[in-house]
């Protein structure tokens, strides 16, 4: 008798919590999801020893252009909300530099310029960050850009003899742009 009881409690108990817990889904949220994931990339990396240096007194050290169609394909240029382009500059020579980067549409017309004066060595790692979007420059110039001008300019003389290893000047960049992935 008493496991009579204890089976019609069991069930009794079971058949409340099923209809306790009970409640409608919704599975109209999976149409709100949208992903916004952050990616971060090398960009540049530029760098003129210490004898090319000297060599060009008040004319260009680096004068490159480098085609750059990442940032103007439709699979990034659709989606990006934001992001910012870091410049790092390091010197161990004993020149002063002035570096420009320009970031160039698919006609070659500047669409953004960073200017940064690079001092002699002894320096320090010289970091510029640049932000592009709500916080910064407009978005409109990283989704159309389609090349990079570098351009280093020597703004010191032809003597400079740097005691460190290997003396050089290294510019190098990267982008870091959160992106709208909508489902």
């Amino acid at each position: 008798m008493i496991r009579f009881i204890k089976s019609i409690l069991l069930c009794l108990l079971s058949c409340l919590t099923l209809f306790s817990c009970i409640e409608d889904q919704d599975f109209n949220q999976f149409d709100e999801i949208g992903v916004t994931p952050t990616i971060e990339a090398s960009i540049l990396y530029v760098e003129a020893p210490e004898s090319l240096v000297n060599a060009s007194t008040q004319t260009n050290v680096i004068d490159q252009e480098f085609n750059f169609d990442a940032f103007s394909s439709d699979v990034f240029s659709k989606r990006v909300l934001d992001g910012t382009i870091t410049y790092i500059v390091e010197n161990t020579t004993e020149s002063e530099l002035s570096v420009s980067v320009e970031l160039l549409d698919v006609d070659g017309n500047v669409l953004d310029t960073v200017i940064i004066p690079v001092a002699p060595a002894p320096m320090e790692m010289q970091q510029i960050d640049i932000a592009y979007g709500n916080s910064g420059r407009s978005i409109d110039i990283i989704k159309n850009t389609s090349s990079i001008r570098v351009e280093a300019t020597n703004v010191s003389g032809t003597q400079s003899t740097s005691t460190l290893a290997e003396p050089k000047v290294i510019l190098k960049s990267s982008g870091k742009f959160r992106l709208e992935i909508i489902q």
